[in-house]
């Protein structure tokens, strides 16, 4: 880590993106915070113009500042899509400030938006990593961990409506089967009694009016006459 005077509002400490610069006072929104500075690069100079890190802070189309330097402190200060502090950059003074836009409690890091250019060459291809992100990202989880539970839980009610109806489909089939073999029983019950009356009757008027049984009769009413 590096050394830092006691009397500044600030300390090097770890970070959730690695190593950041926290507030060890309290600093006032508006107030100077530190000092971006580093070795002027001249973008007309090949070999200058050629150096490429992380820390170049651009502030004209010729000037830009290195702050690769390890005295540079202000270089471990974060990138933030809602940060608390900002770059008052200086153009003609060839100087960056950094300033907070927020009051800044003890505990708390200190950041600032790096802008469009950088966000997009080194922060986008690996995801921002800043607190607005991360609860944005979280909060993404969350809606889409509820939305997968959502669809579970139509999925479950549309496969227990399906499994209730085919179950009340089946019973209703059963129901009916069972009651066309009661009918079918029916009729072949009324068939075998109708048949067995029919038989009974017959017999007795065959032997009451037949004339074969007649005949003995009158044969035996002539005898008594005689």
């Amino acid at each position: 880590m590096p050394s830092i005077p006691s009397n500044k509002p600030y300390r090097v400490g770890r970070s959730p993106t690695g190593l950041g610069l926290f507030a060890t006072k309290p600093i006032k929104k508006g107030s100077k915070i530190i000092r971006y500075f580093g070795p002027l690069l001249d973008s007309k100079k090949k070999k200058e113009d050629a150096i490429e890190n992380k820390y170049l802070f651009e502030l004209t189309n010729r000037w830009t500042i290195d702050g690769s330097v390890r005295k540079n402190i202000a270089r471990y200060i974060n990138h933030a899509c809602k940060p608390n502090a900002e770059s008052d950059v200086k153009p003609r003074k060839r100087k960056v400030i950094i300033r907070a836009i927020k009051n800044i409690e003890p505990g708390e890091e200190i950041n600032y938006d790096y802008g469009t250019d950088y966000f997009k060459a080194y922060l986008k291809p690996i995801g921002c990593k800043c607190v607005a992100c991360e609860k944005k990202r979280k909060k993404k989880r969350a809606e889409a961990r509820a939305e997968k539970l959502r669809l579970k839980a139509k999925a479950e009610r549309k496969a227990l409506k399906a499994a209730e109806k085919q179950k009340a489909k089946a019973a209703k089939a059963r129901k009916a089967k069972a009651k066309a073999k009661v009918q079918l029983n029916g009729k072949a019950n009324g068939a075998g009694l109708n048949g067995h009356a029919l038989n009974g009757h017959a017999g007795k008027g065959a032997t009451a009016n037949s004339g074969i049984l007649a005949k003995p009769r009158q044969a035996a009413e002539s005898r008594a006459s005689a």
